[in-house]
């Protein structure tokens, strides 16, 4: 089986597309799409996700197009790379999964700009318009009009999109508020272990919703009266559940009170946007939330999503293990503080700019230079806290950054009974990591890193770190079926190629000739 590239790819819809004599604009009208994201993709600098090359199979008529990009994705990165530059931090994947769920809640139009057009924005975008919710991209394709019908058809739901992304969850929030009784089916996303609904189901219950799992489905049943004031302690301070609990808050009137609530980033934006639709919220960021809920909820908003601390980390782990000197721009700093002293302890330098605000006008920004360090074994243990502690999912970048550092290092990862096994994946590329349980990681650094083929790990965070040890290993790693990784980001390989790395994405075996 011959291989073909992104470039390659790209070549070929440029020659269909010639071919019927359209131009970038009215291909990029038959996708639904925009014209910059055509000559992005006709260049080989965009992602394309399965959907995207089926939409373009259509348009042009072309079933060699897919064909051609059967199978996994796959990335080949040659190594040692020294990067270099300025890239600035995209808008929050997370925030954006919330923000669409909670589209649902509103009967006026709905824009929120800047989205990130990624795999699993796709999947929740393709279960919005099953629905009946007239989706549209705008501007240069990162903003989203949202106008919901009156009645949304659940029966039509498309529920192969629905099981790709564990965001379809919190559907629960706004869908109790439309219907007595419904179905969802089972959430799916990264193989982090099990990972319990209970907690949604126990918040969502004093709301009257109960769930029954049924073969295959969540069904779920709305009682007739619920009380006008709701007092609530969640019983994991997770984001997705006070994410649900806020949107099933929004939409009753009278007062609700969410105790042990998240603080965190996506958290945060989510309370930004009810209050555009005027909510009452009062005490975002921390663990006490005050909701005062509308009944109906109809507003024409404009919200601008505000940048994402798990790609800004991504992004200054990516110079630090490479041992380069990059500037990481628009850095939400509130969400990241406990990690730069974290690494200040273990030695790495860094210049951080003067704040300024995010284009929602609420988040905290600054621009940082990561500097070539001697870096050394952190005192302690490194492990995450919720919000304002370490990030969750900023826990897997210290275990790249610890495996480049002098010393002994133990990451201790106590919420997924998966991920520090995914985490042992970078032992393949050279890095010196004893799997001391399902929780705890014991690193031994600095690693000479060492480029081979390998399979993505099946987890967002780990897999990103592979990518990032393969930018620093000599030689050809090819990381194969990288799904994973563009669940989360959008066109990371072009980004970091931009910086001075060298990633060609590719579809077929390795060891085939581009």
């Amino acid at each position: 089986m011959s291989s073909a590239t992104s470039e390659s790819v790209g070549r070929m819809i440029r020659d269909g597309r010639t071919a019927r004599g359209w131009s970038q604009k009215r291909l990029a009208d038959e996708l639904g799409t925009v014209q910059s994201a055509v000559h992005r993709i006709e260049t080989g600098q965009q992602n394309l996700s399965l959907s995207m090359i089926n939409r373009l199979a259509e348009a042009l008529e072309m079933p060699l197009i897919q064909t051609a990009t059967q199978g996994d994705v796959n990335l080949r990165i040659e190594g040692p790379t020294t990067l270099s530059g300025e890239i600035d931090v995209r808008t929050s994947k997370n925030a954006a999964m919330a923000l669409l769920c909670a589209s649902l809640l509103n009967h006026g139009r709905t824009v929120l700009r800047g989205i990130a057009r990624i795999e699993e924005v796709d999947r929740i975008c393709e279960v919005l318009a099953s629905i009946g919710v007239q989706l549209t991209w705008m501007g240069d394709g990162n903003d989203l009009e949202i106008v919901r019908p009156d009645v949304l058809t659940l029966d039509d739901m498309d529920e192969r999109a629905a099981r790709r992304t564990r965001s379809i969850l919190m559907f629960l929030g706004p869908l109790l508020h439309e219907f007595p009784d419904f179905r969802l089916p089972y959430a799916g996303g990264c193989d982090l272990g099990a990972r319990t609904v209970h907690p949604h189901l126990a918040a969502l219950q004093r709301f009257g919703l109960t769930v029954e799992a049924t073969e295959g489905a969540y069904h779920a049943t709305v009682a007739d009266q619920r009380p006008q004031e709701r007092r609530i302690t969640l019983i994991e301070r997770g984001d997705t559940v006070t994410e649900n609990a806020l949107m099933a808050a929004a939409g009753i009137p009278g007062v609700t009170v969410i105790r042990n609530a998240s603080g965190n980033y996506m958290v945060q934006d989510l309370c930004f946007f009810l209050q555009r639709l005027g909510i009452e919220v009062d005490g975002i960021g921390t663990t006490t939330l005050t909701i005062r809920g509308i009944e109906h909820i109809s507003a024409d908003v404009e919200y601008h999503i505000s940048e994402d601390p798990i790609e800004a980390m991504s992004l200054l782990t990516a110079g630090i293990v490479t041992r380069s000197e990059i500037t990481v721009r628009r850095c939400p700093i509130e969400f990241l503080e406990v990690e730069f002293a974290v690494l200040d302890e273990m030695g790495q330098k860094f210049v951080v700019s003067p704040e300024y605000p995010s284009l929602n006008g609420k988040t905290r920004l600054v621009d940082v230079t990561v500097i070539p360090s001697e870096l050394r074994a952190p005192l302690d243990k490194i492990h995450p806290m919720p919000f304002p502690g370490l990030n969750i999912d900023n826990l897997p970048f210290f275990a790249v950054i610890c495996a480049t550092a002098t010393g002994q290092s133990v990451i201790y990862d106590w919420v997924y009974d998966n991920r520090a096994i995914h985490l042992s994946k970078l032992s393949a590329l050279g890095a010196n990591i004893q799997l001391m349980d399902a929780h705890r990681l014991l690193i031994i650094g600095p690693t000479k890193w060492r480029g081979r083929d390998i399979d993505t790990p099946p987890a967002l965070r780990p897999a990103v770190c592979v990518l990032l040890a393969a930018m620093a290993a000599r030689g050809t790693t090819n990381l194969m079926d990288v799904y994973v990784i563009n669940r989360g980001y959008e066109d990371l390989p072009h980004r970091l190629n931009a910086l001075g790395a060298n990633i060609k994405i590719f579809w077929g075996t390795p060891d085939s000739d581009d």
